[in-house]
């Protein structure tokens, strides 16, 4: 039985390439062996590594054009929005070289790509990546992303709808009726839904994340969704069921005094959400019983879609 080989120590903490992994002394045989794992042509890693997103990524760009940066739903997956899915991974370039990866899709871009280096790897821009994602996600994880860029102070609504409306790439004039719902200050995914679900059901624009005061100024709770008008306040709780008695107990008291000064305060929990024209017709009825005469929810074919109802 041959002796297994030493794996040399720089091989151990990421992807290599064949040739990198023949200057070591790895023959192609013993590449071939239980010691390493093929993730991309002419690419591999030790067996006891985790294979990431992070460790895929560095291992597609050690084989694509070497103008190759991060874009689309890869890019926003390393800025920190997992929004789309993971696979397969998405690249741009200015090189025609014709390089196909199982796994990866290639996108050549005629005009100059500017990005910026992320630890240590190209990536497009958070604005740009916001265009391109146009092609890609739907209407509302279009907004999800919009918003969490913007949580994550990558960029603002004002600085997204700029770039939008001076750009000429794929997916711009979606991209720019989408801008138009990115908004500050929204905590979490499951806030942009809330938000979406009403507004895209054409109740009016609430107020992200409000300070709600008393009559002498003085604070009484910060609203997730505030209709200020009507004293109506929505709150998504996500953590309906598992919260202490010490939590619960201070979640109470916050209602009591909101509902003591005159709001009407609606809880939106996970489950609820499983059910999202309910929670239309909640909000709607709690703004006409305080005084809202505009037009009723129109939940339209494209609002049953989005938000997945029959």
């Amino acid at each position: 039985m041959p002796r297994p080989i030493d794996v040399p120590s720089h091989l151990r903490d990421g992807p290599f390439t064949t040739s990198q992994a023949r200057e070591a002394g790895v023959s192609k045989d013993a590449l071939a062996g239980g010691r390493f794992r093929r993730l991309f042509r002419g690419a591999y890693c030790t067996v006891d590594q985790t294979v990431t997103f992070s460790l895929l990524v560095r291992a597609a760009l050690l084989v694509l054009p070497t103008d190759a940066c991060l874009s689309h739903v890869t890019a926003l997956r390393w800025f920190g929005v997992t929004m789309g899915p993971e696979l397969p991974l998405h690249f741009s370039t200015n090189s025609v070289t014709q390089t196909r990866l199982e796994g990866v899709v290639l996108h050549r871009r005629q005009g100059p790509l500017r990005p910026r280096l992320d630890q240590g790897l190209r990536v497009l821009g958070p604005d740009r990546t916001f265009v391109d994602c146009a092609t890609r996600l739907g209407h509302v994880d279009l907004v999800r992303a919009g918003d969490w860029l913007v949580r994550l102070r990558l960029t603002t609504p004002d600085t997204l709808m700029a770039y939008a409306m001076s750009s000429h790439l794929n997916g711009v004039r979606r991209a720019r009726r989408v801008a138009s719902h990115v908004r500050e200050r929204v905590d979490s995914v499951m806030e942009t839904d809330l938000r979406l679900m009403l507004r895209f059901a054409r109740l009016p624009e609430p107020e992200i994340n409000g300070t709600i005061t008393d009559v002498f100024g003085g604070f009484l709770a910060r609203g997730d969704l505030v209709f200020r008008q009507w004293r109506v306040v929505v709150e998504y709780d996500g953590w309906h069921h598992e919260r202490d008695a010490r939590q619960r107990q201070k979640d109470h008291l916050r209602r009591e005094r909101l509902e003591a000064n005159g709001w009407r305060v609606i809880v939106v929990t996970i489950e609820d959400m499983r059910a999202p024209s309910m929670i239309v017709q909640r909000v709607h009825a709690a703004l006409t019983l305080a005084g809202y005469v505009g037009p009723g929810p129109v939940m339209s074919d494209s609002w049953r879609r989005w938000f997945h109802t029959s």
